[in-house]
């Protein structure tokens, strides 16, 4: 039972969330072979402040 776990910023809308479920699930299908009802994808939604690279938040290198 394959599991992708997948970390995102918020915004993102219901329908590009659906499409990225199911991109992964065919992607996975393809590489790995297994049956499209045992892939598992879990999407995490991270606040701008709580990613960073460089020393600094997204939200400040996006704000300002």
């Amino acid at each position: 039972m394959p599991i992708i776990n997948i970390n995102i910023l918020k915004g993102r809308s219901d329908e590009q969330k659906e499409a990225l479920i199911h991109e992964l699930t065919e992607a996975c299908q393809r590489a790995l072979g297994s049956p499209k009802e045992s892939i598992h994808v879990m999407i995490s939604e991270m606040d701008k402040q709580h990613y960073g690279a460089g020393g600094v938040s997204y939200k400040k290198k996006t704000d300002g």
